[in-house]
């Protein structure tokens, strides 16, 4: 067997072992999809039936219209962007802090960051809790924003540590040298050198924030201010399940998170890659 022969053939047998594991992963969604528009005189057959002709947006209508999703997912869209942008800001404050300026103790504080994320969230949601209710901030965004910001910071200010000390301080002083105040030159210069890592710490934030269920459940207990996690898991524990509607809920929930990650994938995965070799 020749060489060119070989090459074919591993060529071949890498697109299919690509395409079985993206029909494994993708077709529970492909199923959720399908559901959400079929009747339900074919969602409940004890026969399941993959696709039905009879297609319609029924569940969907009544998603929206006989429940408080549109609120859910209003709520969860506001807290992940607040949450995003707020640990964007903080974790690059931060991260800068470290790796350019020297002070007693920097180390173990770098160190002290990873050593923070180890610990589950169950773990601080109980003191977590109590600090919430002393100040106030229970039943609100706002405190559902300062949840995710805290558990999200220590890897997010990690990683971008990690790009900080690949950059330069040479081009950073040269931007300076040129007229440039420190600010300046950190969003200018700084800033979009580590965008991968920036990029990497915002998808991070954005889907611990919109998936969570934990500290949503034990902070919010008004249905106005709930997320889509534990709204959809009341409307899972309904007296009559309407499976239709769980599925429309589900493909819902489900898209902003996969186009934000379709949009900047390439971002993530250089950024996750190249802090991790970088660090």
């Amino acid at each position: 067997m020749n060489a060119r022969l070989k090459q074919i053939i591993a060529r071949i047998s890498f697109y299919i072992g690509v395409a079985t594991f993206a029909l494994f992963c993708g077709f529970p969604m492909v199923w959720m999809v399908l559901t959400s528009i079929k009747p339900d005189r074919d969602i409940l057959t004890a026969t399941p039936v993959f696709w039905s002709w009879n297609v319609h947006l029924d569940h969907y209508r009544n998603l929206f219209d006989q429940t408080d999703f549109l609120i859910y997912f209003v709520n969860s869209i506001t807290v992940a962007a607040s949450a995003t942008s707020l640990t964007i800001v903080i974790a690059t404050l931060a991260a800068y802090g470290i790796t350019r300026f020297r002070f007693t103790g920097r180390e173990y504080i770098a160190g002290g960051m990873l050593f923070t994320y180890m610990f589950a969230p169950i773990l601080i949601v109980v003191p977590f809790y109590i600090l919430m209710k002393n100040y106030g901030l229970i039943n609100t965004k706002l405190g559902l924003v300062l949840a995710y910001t805290t558990f999200s910071l220590p890897f997010s200010m990690w990683l971008l540590r990690s790009f900080f000390q690949s950059i330069p301080l040479d081009l950073e002083e040269a931007a300076m040298t040129d007229g440039a105040s420190r600010p300046q030159a950190v969003i200018r210069v700084i800033v979009p050198l580590a965008f991968p890592g920036v990029i990497a710490v915002s998808i991070f934030t954005f889907i611990v924030a919109w998936n969570d269920y934990l500290f949503a459940r034990v902070l919010v207990s008004d249905n106005l201010m709930k997320t889509l996690p534990i709204g959809m898991n009341d409307l899972y524990n309904a007296t009559i399940t309407d499976w239709g509607m769980m599925m429309a809920g589900g493909v819902v929930v489900t898209v902003p998170a996969l186009a934000f990650f379709i949009m900047i994938q390439r971002y993530l995965i250089s950024g996750w890659g190249a802090g991790a070799i970088k660090g």
